[in-house]
Formats: C-alpha cells, structure tokens, sequence
C-alpha cells in the first residue's frame, strides 16, 4: 500500500472511530436511537457483539516492541462468557489477554459489555505486534468466548498516534542518548522504556475497513 493510500486509510479509521464512538455513546449496544450501524470492525454472533476493533501499534514505525488489540465486546446473554484467546490468524499471533483487575480469564457479564485498551480497562497485548502487522492494513481478528465460539471480524492497523495515542501500547520503547563510555568502561548504554500518558474512555461503535484482509 502506498504512503498516501496509508495515510487515507489511517485518517478514516479515526474519523470514523470517533463519530462512531461519539453517536454509541448515547446509544447503548445496538445504537438503534441514532440508528449508528457499525460496519467492517463490528459483528454479532448469537449473544455476543464485538465493536470498534482495532490493533494500534508503536508511534514510531521503525520502532519493535507490542501491538494491542482495543474493542468494546457486549453479551446480550442471560449467561457470563469468558474470553478464552484472542488471535490474528493470517499472521500467526495471539494476545496476551488480561482482566482490569486481578488475574485470570476476562469475564464479560450477562447483559454486560466489557471494554479492551485503554487505561483501567482489560488488556489484550501482541508482544511482537509491530512486526507482524503493517499500519494502514486490515488484518482479521478472532476473539474465542467460552460458549459462542469464535467470533472474528476485520480491523485496522493503525498507530498510537494522536486520536489513538490513549488506546495504545502502554509501553513505548525509546532509545537512550549515546554517552561517552568512563575510562575502563565497556559497553553501550541499553535503551529505557517510558509508559505511555492515557486517559480512560470507554469506546463504542466502529471504524469502517476497507481491503482485504492480510
């Protein structure tokens, strides 16, 4: 894909993450109050819905380190669901998945919805993500529930940049300035991570792909 067909691609996914989110709010799951119909980065399988998936990788494209998988999951069922995987399969990946408090499996509620990236929400972090995945592209997402199965739908790859900033990757590799090593001193200076500011938000609706997905 070119530069420019990337960029288009990047500024519509924001455009519409963001009216989409803005017009759900209001109106619950479904969204049928502002009649807002989710479109390639949303789908319903029985009880359970799935939108505004996204994978937002590091700001800085030449930058390696995790990607994260960022969507709001609904279970309109009378009974809770976990959350068994969440994977990429054309690209052979698999989240490392994990609740906004305490430890094993992320739980969505009966007649509940659960939001995933995000500061205080659950998590779902591809640890080499950027390398797997290209900004501007449109990869397949399977998330696996403990009673619907697999539900997979496509979403765009874009990165932790401006409107996305708060729902990326909460580690961000930097590299540390070049020193001068002391006398007898060997060796290189090693680069530091620095957490990434986010604030909380609870995302609705999505954002429309377009292309096949890789």
């Amino acid at each position: 894909m070119s530069s420019s067909l990337r960029r288009g691609a990047l500024a519509a996914a924001a455009i519409a993450f963001s009216i989409a989110s803005l017009a759900a709010c209001g109106a619950g799951s479904d969204a049928q109050t502002l009649q807002v119909k989710p479109d390639n980065a949303a789908v319903k399988v029985g009880d359970i819905q799935v939108q505004n998936a996204l994978i937002i990788t590091q700001p800085d494209p030449q930058a390696s380190g995790p990607a994260v998988i960022s969507a709001t999951l609904f279970n309109n069922g009378a009974t809770a669901q976990t959350v068994d995987a969440i994977t990429l399969p054309n690209v052979n990946q698999t989240a490392e998945v994990k609740p906004a408090k305490g430890n094993g499996k992320l739980v969505v509620p009966a007649h509940g919805s659960v939001v995933i990236g995000g500061q205080g929400n659950a998590s779902a972090v591809l640890p080499s993500g950027r390398e797997a995945v290209q900004d501007g592209s449109v990869r397949k997402i399977t998330f696996t529930f403990s009673k619907t199965g697999d539900v997979s739908l496509r979403g765009f790859v874009v990165p932790a940049e401006s409107y996305f900033t708060k729902w990326g990757p909460s580690t961000v590799p930097t590299t540390a300035p070049s020193a001068t090593p002391t006398k007898g001193a060997s060796g290189s200076p090693s680069p530091s991570n620095s957490a990434s500011a986010s604030a909380p938000a609870t995302p609705t609706g999505s954002a429309s792909a377009s292309g096949s997905a890789g």
